[in-house]
């Protein structure tokens, strides 16, 4: 090693056009990021149609034309300017910000790893004008109607080692379109067109939020979803959530808004993942498109360049204010919902011999209702009140009556759309899960003291957090002290969880307190026990029911939240409809 290398080396300033490629190694990642910055610098221009035209991807060329208010030929060169921007001028602006764009750093970004052109035309001036290359570039005269176009061409032309990162033309012409599909989601009130290689592959015309999300995410989501808006103080949460039955294999149709912008925040992904907890099935993933809007003072969007982060002043008020708002739009999902739909049911292709009757069965409607009451006393069951069957000018009960029980494991019944298959163990386990829970939840969480304190050793964002959550703490049913700075002891855990590995449950439950103001963990451990409490509980198979056990089974499913699945995400009932048996028969063909 020489002496030289050991002195030290000059501190010099970057030159302009470094900076501005260093910059755009966080905020250009892909083609796909350019689409998003000139998008949502097209909808704070206040823009009512936009069209995106791609060539290979966005790779080679990508560009953008709306009807904004359009950019004055003064301010064009400031345009291309780092760190110039018309939306903030001020930290209160920052802090307050409601404009998708503000960091005034996209367009110089593009520009420094593309070939960017910028034609625009303000209501004011007689015509349009153009700017290419940078911000010492010239403005000329140009035509073009009044709005903004972007023209970005060969992306990555002088930075080749970011370009070999890039994936197929169809992979990132899909990571363009999600783009495109996320902004439009959000903003119904605005035409989008997407070409690719001259091909128009997507148009949506400006209309109602119902809408857009029904031609976006299709007939899967829009025939299967329940509607939500709840506010509380400055929270404002709506939009649409999918039914659990039908859940996705992917994380694929999952949309959450803050004041407008897409974002990815695991708060947010939590409390809807938790609100779903007990009604998915196995590993599925629920769709989801939802807005939430509040103060821009009690968020923060600055978080990272992309603008896909958010940090929440408050994250567990807002972490509970979600999970318990789509936990109540859930609580629909029973047959006397509206809105809500049993679990699809599969065109019938041939004979079902299993719908024969049984020969204790009636084919007539059962009429006896008056034994409803001593019905499943072994499981301290409470049916609802009786109720005689309904003349021609009363509403039918959703579920219909009961003809018959097949194989000692389905429930056959009738209603006006047709016939009714109810899978009675399933829901009787929902319905008794239910009555647990609310049980529990009625009175306060019993505590079950340790005969000797567990005592363990603990960081101190762990001691802290025993020290500011004590009465949190105490309503979940835990009783922790602080021995020492590096030591806690745990004196008392919930009852119903008297037999878990306590020392793992209090840092579960810390760690959730401290990130989410409540512990999701003790809600699943609990709610865990009481599913199982119920499928040992619930009405084994292979067990005779009489025409009135049987109606009262699906009086009670109609009287319970959450009805259309049993705990663990299945489909407790399924519609098969006149149209369905006419197929049954070839009747009418």
């Amino acid at each position: 090693m020489t002496a030289s290398s050991n002195a030290p080396r000059a501190i010099r300033p970057l030159p302009d056009q470094l900076i501005s490629q260093i910059a755009a190694g966080e905020v250009i990642e892909r083609p796909s990021a350019v689409v998003k910055e000139l998008l949502e610098n097209a909808l704070d221009a206040g823009a009512t149609q936009i069209t995106v035209r791609l060539e290979q991807g966005g790779v080679k060329r990508i560009a953008i034309t709306d009807n904004g208010r359009g950019i004055p030929a003064a301010q064009m060169p400031l345009a291309l300017a780092r760190h110039a921007t018309s939306k903030i001028a001020s930290l209160t602006d920052l802090e307050n910000v409601m404009t998708l764009g503000f960091r005034g750093e996209a367009l110089a970004s593009i520009a420094s790893v593309a070939q960017l052109t910028l034609t625009s035309r303000s209501s004011d001036e007689p015509h349009a004008w153009q700017i290419s290359g940078n911000a010492d570039s010239p403005v000329t005269p140009a035509s073009g109607a009044q709005g903004t176009l972007i023209d970005v061409q060969d992306l990555y032309y002088n930075t080749p080692a970011r370009r070999k990162f890039l994936k197929t033309e169809q992979t990132e012409y899909g990571h363009c379109a999600e783009v495109v599909r996320r902004i439009a989601l959000a903003r119904p009130d605005v035409s989008f067109t997407v070409t690719h290689n001259g091909k128009t592959n997507e148009h949506w015309k400006e209309t109602a939020d119902d809408k857009r999300s029904a031609h976006i995410l299709g007939d899967e989501f829009s025939n299967a979803r329940l509607a939500l808006q709840e506010a509380a103080g400055p929270l404002n949460l709506y939009g649409f959530v999918g039914l659990p039955t039908a859940a996705r294999a992917r994380a694929d149709a999952q949309y959450f808004y803050v004041n407008g912008r897409f974002v990815r925040d695991k708060l947010l992904t939590h409390a809807v993942r938790s609100a779903y907890q007990d009604v998915l099935h196995g590993d599925r993933f629920p769709s989801y498109v939802l807005r939430l809007d509040l103060d821009p003072s009690l968020v923060d969007v600055n978080v990272h360049p992309s603008k896909i982060e958010v940090r929440f002043r408050d994250s567990r008020a807002v972490h509970q204010f979600v999970f318990h708002a789509v936990s109540r739009a859930l609580a629909q999902t029973s047959a006397t919902s509206h809105g809500a739909s049993p679990a699809p049911m599969p065109a019938p292709s041939g004979a079902m011999p299993w719908m024969r009757m049984p020969q204790q069965a009636s084919l007539g409607v059962a009429q006896d209702t008056a034994s409803y009451g001593a019905l499943f006393t072994e499981t301290n069951w409470q049916p609802a009140p009786a109720a005689a069957m309904p003349t021609a000018a009363e509403e039918e009960f959703p579920l219909g009556f009961a003809l018959a029980q097949l194989h000692g494991v389905f429930i056959l019944a009738q209603n006006r759309a047709g016939l009714v298959l109810v899978d009675m163990h399933a829901a009787h386990e929902r319905i008794l899960y239910e009555q647990f829970k609310q049980a529990l939840d009625a009175d306060a969480v019993q505590l079950q003291p340790l005969l000797i304190p567990v005592t363990f050793h603990a960081d101190a964002v762990e001691v802290g957090t025993v020290e500011e959550n004590q009465i949190v703490l105490s309503v979940l049913g835990f009783d922790m002290a602080v021995l020492s700075p590096t030591t806690l002891a745990l004196r008392a855990i919930p009852a119903l969880l008297k037999n878990s590995d306590a020392q793992s449950l209090a840092r579960d439950v810390l760690r959730d307190v401290r990130e989410y103001g409540g512990s999701r963990v003790l809600l699943e451990r609990r709610n865990e026990m009481l599913g199982t409490l119920a499928c040992h509980t619930a009405v084994r198979a292979n067990r005779i029911l009489s025409i009135p056990e049987m109606n009262a089974l699906l009086r009670q499913m109609e009287a319970t939240e959450r009805a259309d699945q049993c705990n663990h995400g299945r489909p407790t009932w399924v519609q098969l409809g006149l149209s369905d048996l006419d197929k049954l028969f070839l009747r009418g063909q």
